[in-house]
């Protein structure tokens, strides 16, 4: 079977990459970066696809930046919403299955409940709202998927919160952290591994959950990233009203995982020792 994976470069894709460049995979797999395939650029796309001629799509390329979003949001749209409308249409037609992968954004919980895959969407940013019309647009499509909601990715590729707050710890006496935003984490190589479990099982269509165990908060995160590092940086928590950003954030994103354990029968490690792991490895 051959496999097309997006955005190479990135954290997930960079993991996935890692994972499958050995003698003894038995699917070929093509990564893509954004030179090879522009997911702006609709016709990138299918020039792509109509070369490659994937079975399988595994859309790890998005457009992530929070924030910027909020100006930018003609380019969210066509990365996080059209290119997967076209994916999902090409797919139909082409009989291929396409493994998407989205976001906690798309919600804005107001209890203490972890988040259903059937819970209602109500993105509070455009960087939401842009992943939200790309699930749609899939689900419309008639394409088989999977999508999986994840949350917190974190990687020793690419910018994340984990070498973000590690550069800032070892550069600075005091941090205040958001204490009131609460989640879980996810080590992009875990997602990886449960992506590619479901490439090489049985594919079961649907919306799922996944970031690893455990319920924190910001802050909590970066006080285990000071302890595991042996940081003196003195960390303060703080609440979200006191650091104003462009977009706005969901109070709440822990992701219930229930399903995507009972259908792929996988165990998901919890938070402190994926990231652990992760620490080793930088």
């Amino acid at each position: 079977m051959r496999v097309l994976v997006t955005g190479k470069n990135g954290q997930l894709g960079s993991e996935l990459f890692e994972l499958t460049n050995n003698d003894t995979n038995t699917y070929e797999y093509v990564f893509v970066d954004r030179e090879k395939m522009d997911l702006s650029d609709t016709q990138s796309i299918l020039k792509v696809l109509q070369s490659v001629q994937p079975q399988l799509i595994i859309n790890a390329g998005a457009y992530t930046a929070v924030d910027k979003a909020e100006s930018e949001s003609e380019l969210a749209d066509a990365i996080n919403h059209q290119a997967i409308k076209a994916i999902g249409e090409w797919s139909k037609q082409n009989k291929a299955k396409v493994i998407h992968i989205s976001t906690d954004y798309v919600f804005d919980a107001k209890d203490d409940t972890p988040i259903k895959e059937n819970h209602e969407v109500f993105p509070i940013n455009v960087y939401g709202k842009t992943k939200q019309l790309g699930e749609k647009a899939l689900e419309q499509s008639g394409a088989e998927f999977v999508i999986i909601r994840t949350a917190w990715v974190y990687s020793t590729y690419g910018t994340n919160f984990v070498k973000t707050m590690i550069k800032l710890m070892e550069e600075r006496d005091e941090l205040s952290i958001i204490n009131d935003q609460v989640g879980s984490p996810t080590y992009a190589r875990d997602l990886a591994q449960v992506i590619l479990k479901i490439v090489e099982g049985e594919f079961h269509s649907g919306y799922y959950h996944y970031s690893n165990e455990g319920k924190i908060s910001w802050f909590e995160f970066a006080e285990e990233i000071k302890r595991i590092k042996g940081l003196e940086c003195r960390l303060t928590p703080i609440a979200t009203e006191q650091y104003p950003t462009p977009a706005c954030r969901p109070k709440f994103s822990l992701l219930d995982k229930t399903k995507i354990k009972e259908t792929y029968k996988i165990e998901i490690p919890f938070w402190k020792d994926s990231l652990k792991e992760m620490m080793r490895k930088l």
